[in-house]
């Protein structure tokens, strides 16, 4: 499924559960989401299931948003002190759209829970008190967390699960305290049964599954072909001999290290700085708000409460950037600091010159700022951990992938890199390429299900869609259309020629896609629009575009049996006569130079 499909089918007001292989565009797709609703005056709820994952998107974590806070159970006394909350009272009661993202990481009890609050707080019986929820994640990344007293008892560095807090008092909201000695239980980490998706919730808000089937983060197909074959379980020799010609007792120098421990990056770091002449420039990180909130907040932010650099430290920025000049990611070095603020200027790895100014990071509430910090958003890239790494992507990286301990947690690290010749390996062990088998087959069957949404969608007319979306909007309190009146007219005439134009010079499918900053989905469909108004002809004006010989014959052959069976050439009867390596975006290709067909 196209980015643009799966926005289609968010905008009738459905519950969604948005996933995709990792580069797929899920946040995108979620922010454009957020925007449209935004210009329909609607403010959604953002939520995450991890403190980082929060932040990234702007929100606040799920336990924080509906009162749950580190909670393994609901009495009926805690459901009845959290919807008495004022603030989560107001939350909760004024949502429309509850959006969940990274909800791979997020127990099924935790989500039972908030479930739970949405109703009580509503007073409504429908699954979350008839918010339409939207949940986004990879089931094969990283897995949930199921004792929280653990992770905090342990201290563990790699749990970002927050804590909430009483707003009015400022008082840490928890059923029982710290228990020492607690250990995970058998429906722990990785367990089957602790996934989102097992929880009667779950199925009982029966969420339409939108799976992404592109790809905007790797572009090399090989490497493709192997992320692809360590989801299906599959890893073979081939592919073991692809990880060989990777191997590097060290990374070179400049090049981003993920390691599974916070011990090793910490090290590493602070070895690297040491080694640079001069003394450190420090950058001390500001807050406002209530304690706790400012305190989650920098938990879950990735710039350092204290930052500490110096000329030629090697650093990523940690948050994107509104004006497009860096996203969160993005590496270099630091090359000066400015002479009238001290600021670090950073030259990043594709050569561009860029003042690090302060940033702010916000936790927000019906729209009004209720915490902020504010720093310098950056931190020393040298090495970074996994977990941190979730939701990057990397030109290059070099890892340490030996002490790996969780399903996923290898896929993680090697699909942030974009391409094979950036991918550098000094260890691994056997957890690395595993994912939970379990995973493997439920993801076949989110497929499926995701390919029959596509279709019965795909059958809507234009005009249909358009009254879902705005019988949707009107229903929740928006205002229909405003979001959209600009774009679909700019849609219609300027679009297509732009597309045509740059095929017409001879660009491959690809190049185009990345010359628009738009997914190779959105330019097949303006290709499947200009073949229909004629004025292209595939076959004369788009030869230039690679396409196998082979797989074209056996998809030309199935796109003739559907059609003699059924008088039309539609994907997903063709697909089902084809094995899962033809792609959607294959398959509407090879109809595009298809000739009219003869009834």
């Amino acid at each position: 499924m196209t980015q643009s499909e799966a926005l289609d089918i968010l905008k009738t007001g459905a519950n969604v559960f948005l996933t995709g292989e990792p580069g797929s565009g899920k946040t995108h797709t979620v922010n454009e989401y957020v925007r449209y609703l935004n210009s329909c005056g609607v403010e959604p709820a953002i939520t995450a299931s991890t403190g980082i994952a929060a932040t990234h998107i702007g929100g606040m974590t799920i336990h924080s948003w509906c009162g749950i806070g580190i909670r393994e159970k609901l009495t009926s006394y805690d459901l009845d002190t959290i919807s008495g909350n004022r603030k989560v009272m107001e939350r909760v009661g004024n949502a429309k759209v509850l959006i969940i993202d990274e909800v791979s990481m997020l127990s099924a009890n935790t989500l039972a829970m908030a479930e739970a609050v949405c109703r009580e707080v509503r007073r409504r019986d429908e699954p979350f008190g008839g918010l339409q929820v939207v949940l986004v994640g990879d089931f094969f990344q990283l897995p949930p967390v199921s004792s929280h007293r653990h992770s905090f008892e342990k201290g563990n560095p790699e749990s970002d699960d927050l804590p909430s807090f009483d707003f009015e008092s400022g008082v840490l909201v928890s059923s029982a305290p710290f228990q020492r000695g607690s250990t995970e239980s058998s429906r722990g980490r990785g367990s089957i049964s602790n996934f989102a998706f097992t929880s009667p919730v779950w199925h009982k808000a029966n969420p339409l599954v939108c799976y992404l089937s592109e790809q905007h983060r790797q572009e090399d197909k090989a490497f493709l072909e192997f992320l692809s074959a360590v989801r299906r379980g599959e890893v073979a020799e081939q592919h073991k001999v692809l990880l060989r010609t990777r191997y590097s007792k060290t990374g070179e120098a400049g090049v981003t290290q993920l390691y599974s421990h916070n011990a090793n990056v910490d090290h590493l770091n602070t070895a690297e700085l040491s080694k640079l002449s001069g003394q450190p420039k420090v950058f001390v990180m500001t807050g406002s708000g209530p304690d706790p909130l400012v305190i989650a907040l920098k938990r879950g932010c990735l710039s350092p409460e204290v930052l500490s650099l110096k000329l030629g430290a090697r650093v990523m920025f940690t948050k994107n950037d509104m004006s497009g000049r860096f996203v969160n990611g993005t590496t270099g070095i630091v090359a000066e600091f400015a002479k009238d603020t001290g600021f670090p200027m950073v030259k990043t790895d594709s050569g561009r010159a860029i003042t690090a100014e302060p940033v702010e990071w916000t936790i927000q509430d019906g729209g009004r700022i209720i915490a902020r910090i504010e720093q310098v958003p950056l931190r020393l890239a040298w090495a970074i951990t996994i977990h941190k790494s979730q939701g990057m992507s990397l030109d290059r990286a070099h890892m340490d992938l030996s002490a790996t301990f969780e399903y996923g947690q290898g896929y993680v690290a090697i699909s942030r890199v974009r391409t094979l010749k950036g991918l550098s390996l000094s260890g691994l062990n056997a957890r690395a390429l595993e994912v939970h088998p379990d995973i493997k087959t439920k993801d076949a069957h989110f497929r499926s299900h995701s390919d029959t949404v596509r279709e019965k969608f795909g059958a809507l007319q234009k005009s249909e869609l358009a009254q879902l979306h705005s019988n949707f909007i009107k229903a929740i309190g928006g205002k229909p259309g405003v979001g959209r009146t600009v774009r679909v007219k700019r849609e219609k005439v300027d679009t297509l020629s732009v597309t045509k134009n740059l095929a017409l010079q001879g660009l491959s499918l690809w190049d185009i896609a990345k010359e628009r900053a738009m997914t190779i989905g959105t330019i097949l469909n303006h290709l499947e629009q200009l073949k229909e108004k004629k004025i292209i002809v595939p076959a004369r004006d788009l030869s230039h575009f690679e396409r196998n010989p082979d797989r074209l014959a056996e998809m030309e052959k199935a796109f003739s049996k559907v059609f003699a069976k059924t008088k039309e050439l539609k994907l997903s009867p063709v697909r089902e006569l084809l094995d899962d390596s033809f792609s959607y975006d294959e398959l509407r290709l090879a109809r595009l130079f298809l000739p009219p067909p003869s009834l």
